[in-house]
């Protein structure tokens, strides 16, 4: 399944890459303008968050949603824990109880196809990857990032060779399938609210490809059932 999973990323990628050219990180007021009732709410998510921390061990590690990702789940024996609200369209009923302000910001927005709270244990690196899909971009909005003594981030991404630091409150729009990776240097798990929302401006054959793509992986996301996620 690793293999065909690789397979597919690749001729997603091809696809799009010949007919949508932007660069690795994007302007949040033009590609995603809902951004800001996010960024603005975002001390009231992260309080939501901190409550589900509290049992941190029953949020289901990424490679138990999704065997294709335990190389960069597992690596290096430090966990990459992922709370999921939204999948592909397909909203946690049982998740989105947990977080009930959150929910509120986007469960009315259907250009938001996957929300998840993703968390990272202390010193935890994922290392080098591309996402497979340009049909969406990812919002990222810290919400527990651990400071340094000197009061610098400790949490740190790499997006297409550039590196960004990364803190609370602050928000990023990219394109993950631009090669990546991920630190967090810090003694503490560390949270962020990822959002993956459909690009817009697309010309009609990649918007028609999204529109399938979200439909197949969203029908795979219902019958497999992402259920260990509504425990956590």
């Amino acid at each position: 399944m690793s293999r065909l999973y690789d397979w597919a990323g690749d001729q997603l990628r091809s696809f799009y890459d010949t007919r949508i050219d932007t660069p690795p990180i994007l302007d949040r007021d033009r590609y995603f303008p809902q951004h800001r009732v996010f960024r603005e709410n975002w001390r009231a998510i992260r309080a939501e968050c901190l409550d589900l921390m509290r049992d941190i061990g029953a949020v289901p590690q990424f490679h138990e949603l999704m065997a294709e990702q335990k190389s960069l789940s597992a690596h290096g024996n430090r966990f990459w824990r992922l709370f999921v609200l939204r999948a592909y369209g397909v909203d946690e009923i049982g998740n989105q109880a947990r977080l009930p302000f959150t929910t509120s910001l986007f469960k009315d927005r259907r250009e938001v196809a996957s929300v998840t709270v993703s968390f990272l244990e202390g010193h935890k690196h994922i290392p080098p990857h591309r996402g497979p899909f340009r049909g969406v971009l990812r919002y990222h909005l810290g919400l527990v990032i651990p400071a340094t003594a000197d009061g610098s981030s400790s949490n740190r991404m790499r997006i297409d060779g550039v590196t960004h630091e990364l803190h609370e409150g602050a928000d990023l729009l990219w394109d993950d399938t631009y090669m990546h990776e991920v630190w967090n240097d810090s003694e503490s798990v560390r949270a962020a609210l990822l959002i993956d929302v459909i690009r817009p401006q697309m010309p009609l054959m990649p918007k028609l490809l999204t529109r399938l793509v979200l439909l197949i992986v969203g029908l795979a996301v219902r019958l497999k059932g992402w259920r260990r996620g509504d425990e956590g």
